[in-house]
């Protein structure tokens, strides 16, 4: 793993959240995005060389309005940035790590992403992201 890429907060309301994060971390949101598939809207900022990202709910059956029902809004995942997530997808089955999904998906921000169960993780959800090329 290379680096920290993101850190996921999931949000009531993203355009709240955006001017909350914009004060608190004294930058501009630079990327609002959709992400259909996902049932997610996101917002980015950049801090360092990591990033935050906002997730909203887009319908009530998403990922991210089933975590604020269950836990509340708040930090959701924590995302590292890998060379090669294919490879790295092997190497943590083998090594005994449950995975969400066992190959990449089409993630926001250019990414392709998959996500590691919080029990084997010890409650924290993970997310690997590697760029897409294009």
């Amino acid at each position: 793993m290379n680096k920290i890429e993101h850190i996921g907060i999931a949000v009531k309301d993203m355009d709240e959240a955006i001017k909350n994060y914009e004060v608190l971390l004294s930058t501009k949101c630079y990327k609002v995005e959709e992400v259909a598939s996902e049932g997610v809207k996101t917002a980015f900022f950049k801090v360092g060389e990591s990033k935050i990202e906002l997730l909203e709910a887009t319908n009530p059956e998403s990922p991210i309005a089933k975590f604020i029902l269950k836990r509340g809004t708040g930090m959701h995942h924590i995302a590292f940035d890998v060379t090669d997530i294919s490879k790295e997808i092997e190497r943590l089955e083998k090594e005994g790590y449950q995975l969400i999904q066992s190959s990449p998906k089409n993630g926001a921000d250019n990414k392709l992403i998959a996500f590691l169960h919080p029990k084997s993780t010890e409650g924290v959800l993970v997310e690997l992201c590697q760029e897409r090329v294009q």
